[in-house]
């Protein structure tokens, strides 16, 4: 009983945290990549909402001469259009964000909720941006390739070699590939075992590999089916007559370009409603400018022979 007298107990952790304060984090979510994209993309806004492209009719027609010896004889020509072009409609991604005002008036330090609830909910509204603009069936980059402008694999990987053959369908100023990251690994292997590693180039203060000089844009978006998945090639921007994204501007609430905020009211529940709206689309402007490598094999490995 005298040795239990003198026992003395300190202070434990379960109490001690009481007094503590905790370092708080924003709410982490794993859906969220760097969507690189949309940041390469060269973007055109369309205030009325619809973008017509324009387009030649028949090149081949139209003729010149080189000629110096009689210039009485030169031909004459015009340019003609074709007369019914294509018109791009924005398409929406749209979702509306509850938040009851109690939540929002006790629960807001040190971050404030409603600000949290929209910033989580605008980062996956730009997730799905960023697949419309793939695998949309109507404007998607995946849908807008003509035929002519589509390869296979010669081995099922994707070798240097078939990043050449998409080189040659899209060699006016080739911007960069997109694919999958399981692609970029794919090719990766295939280049240590050809010997032929490829090299790095910095964009945005994140390093990729390069082919011929023209960046490997990684994008989740890009479907894999049955272990296959397909690598796209594509020059950007309207002067290049490449690939170019669609948005709207000067839109209400607009948070960023194509992207906006509207408080719809609180209703009697006391549920503050947010509209958040990205208006959208895409257009191929000439056939050459995009092309794509099909049914490239992800998990395809070669025997290596040492």
């Amino acid at each position: 009983m005298a040795e239990a007298k003198h026992q003395q107990t300190a202070l434990g952790d379960v109490a001690a945290r009481q007094l503590a304060i905790a370092t708080r984090t924003v709410p982490q979510m794993v859906t969220i990549s760097p969507r690189w994209l949309t940041q390469l993309m060269s973007w055109v806004p369309v205030e009325s909402g619809v973008y017509r492209l324009n387009k030649v009719k028949n090149a081949t027609q139209i003729e010149v001469d080189c000629s110096a010896r009689d210039e009485r004889v030169l031909p004459q020509t015009f340019v003609d259009y074709i007369e019914n072009p294509r018109e791009y409609n924005l398409a929406a991604v749209q979702t509306i964000v509850d938040v009851h005002t109690r939540v929002s008036d006790l629960y807001s330090k040190p971050y404030n909720q409603i600000s949290e609830q929209l910033r989580l909910a605008i980062e996956t509204i730009k997730e799905r941006q960023e697949s419309e603009l793939i695998n949309n069936a109507g404007y998607g980059l995946l849908h807008s390739v003509v035929d002519g402008q589509r390869i296979k694999t010669r081995t099922g990987a994707p070798t240097p070699d078939d990043l050449d053959e998409l080189i040659a369908k899209v060699w006016k100023e080739p911007g960069f590939f997109l694919l999958h990251p399981r692609a970029i690994a794919a090719f990766g292997r295939e280049c240590t075992r050809r010997g032929v590693p490829p090299p790095t180039v910095s964009l945005f203060g994140s390093q990729f590999l390069t082919w011929r000089g023209i960046p490997l844009i990684p994008s989740d978006k890009l479907p894999i089916v049955n272990g296959k998945t397909r690598i796209i090639l594509m020059r950007t921007g309207e002067s290049r007559q490449g690939v170019v994204g669609l948005f709207q501007p000067g839109l209400q609430g607009e948070q960023t370009p194509g992207l906006s905020v509207r408080f719809m009211g609180i209703n009697d529940r006391a549920i503050a409603s947010y509209l958040v709206s990205l208006y959208c689309s895409l257009a191929v402007l000439v056939d050459d400018a995009i092309a794509v490598l099909d049914d490239v094999e992800i998990d395809k490995y070669h025997e290596y022979k040492y």
